[in-house]
């Protein structure tokens, strides 16, 4: 059964769509809520509109927030973050009063005039929003990567399964033009037989703020609910440096780059290779380097090495080198390039080629926003599901296991788990506390 922390059948319903935190708290009496109360089990009706709650507004929660407000078919209802500056300055881009913010998300997935939920907390906040968002029966548009560990990203996967939830993840490159163009061509061998996919990543940490050396340690600012922040994370000492953008460079919470822009490329790699419903059987990150003070202790530069079953062979690296950030496929009879709005290839012909009718044409969204609030409507699939998500983020979870344990590893795809190895096995959840555990 779910701890207590995530589970939204131990909280009180609000009396009111637009419940006070003292109403909601004051509550005493918990009872189980129906999933007809929680949120409609069928599609929206084409006549109404989809109504949205937000949870973490900092910068790229702004970010989607404004690309899910640019459809016309989307209500912004509820903001929710820990940071009341970040839910006021969002609360005012959307229209929407004082009563409408929240600090506490279990209060928004409460709401029955939520329909869907935007997650875009800090990695180790996912899997409990995610979660519980799923089974409060709301669809989500949740960020990369899907879960901050393998476990995680499962248990989100059975939660959006088992409560008949759409899910999209932030994996947008999903969405562009260029990027299937060149999944297309090299899944119907116009690069020949595929050898090996070479990834480039950002190494050196773009660190907000320009902070370089250990931050003394502060007095919470009142505008921030600290508790809240770590969540399920190890209490720690607050400073500004820990919080909101820079969280991504401190292993507590993500490994850098592994998952920062690998959760992009891998995940392009892995269409490209027609990969989805699997990961590498073995990986090995060498050429480690991390900070030797302050608190960013993620890895800054890496190698990573992946194989599959069938032989192909992944390499990610982290390089200064920007010409080289995105996922180049690498074939018997030529290479193809994509980085967003980039396509490269060997030759032009590979690019002026045009599908045949019996070539594998692969899922098209032109908008990652919109094909989430279509896939609400339709009860269809998205660009990037949950078990798409799952398996690429746990290409790269792998990775930043092996860069952490200095050693090769050796991992089986379906059972999710290390071969023969319990000291990797023991990192495939992150520690978390007690009171916001998942299983």
């Amino acid at each position: 059964m779910m701890n207590i922390g995530t589970d939204l059948r131990f909280f009180p319903m609000p009396t009111s769509a637009s419940p006070t935190r003292r109403q909601f708290l004051s509550t005493a009496v918990p009872f189980i809520v129906s999933a007809a109360t929680l949120g409609r089990a069928g599609a929206v009706s084409p006549n109404e509109k989809v109504r949205l709650a937000c949870i973490g507004v900092g910068g790229q929660g702004t970010s989607n927030l404004k690309a899910l407000m640019a459809d016309e078919r989307v209500q912004v209802v509820a903001i929710c973050d820990v940071d009341s500056q970040h839910a006021a300055a969002a609360a005012k881009l959307a229209g929407l009063p004082e009563g409408a913010i929240f600090k506490d998300f279990r209060e928004v997935l409460a709401r029955s005039d939520v329909d869907a939920v935007m997650n875009a907390t800090p990695d180790h906040w996912h899997s409990n929003v995610a979660i519980a968002a799923a089974k409060a029966g709301k669809d989500l548009y949740s960020e990369k990567p899907l879960g901050a560990s393998i476990v995680e990203g499962r248990a989100i996967c059975r939660a959006v399964e088992e409560n008949k939830r759409v899910l999209q993840c932030g994996t947008w490159r999903r969405s562009g033009l260029k990027v299937r163009m060149a999944c297309e061509r090299v899944r119907n061998g116009y690069i020949g037989q595929l050898k090996e996919i070479e990834i480039g990543v950002p190494g050196k940490f773009a660190i907000r703020g320009g902070y370089t050396g250990l931050e003394a340690t502060e007095a919470v600012p009142a505008h921030l609910d600290y508790a809240m922040w770590l969540g399920p994370a190890a209490e720690q000492p607050y400073t500004a440096a820990r919080c909101h953008f820079n969280f991504r460079w401190i292993e507590a919470y993500a490994p850098g780059y592994i998952t920062d822009w690998g959760a992009h490329f891998l995940d392009v790699a892995q269409w490209g290779a027609g990969m989805d419903e699997t990961t590498p059987t073995e990986v090995s990150a060498t050429e480690v380097k991390r900070r030797d003070k302050g608190i960013y202790d993620a890895a800054e530069s890496f190698r990573i090495e992946y194989h599959y079953a069938n032989g192909l062979r992944v390499v990610m690296t982290s390089t200064d080198d920007k010409t080289k950030w995105g996922t180049k496929f690498i074939g018997s009879e030529g290479w193809i390039y994509t980085e967003s709005e980039v396509l490269k290839a060997s030759d032009d012909n590979i690019l002026r080629a045009k599908l045949k009718d019996n070539d594998v044409k692969l899922y098209e969204s032109k908008n990652h926003h919109r094909n989430f609030i279509d896939a609400v409507y339709s009860r269809g699939r998205t660009a990037a599901t949950a078990e798409i998500a799952q398996r690429a983020a746990t290409t790269c979870h792998i990775g930043a296991i092996s860069a952490v344990l200095k050693r090769p590893l050796k991992f089986d795809p379906k059972a999710e788990r290390f071969e023969n190895d319990e000291q990797a096995n023991q990192m495939l959840l992150r520690p978390m506390r007690e009171a916001w555990k998942i299983a």
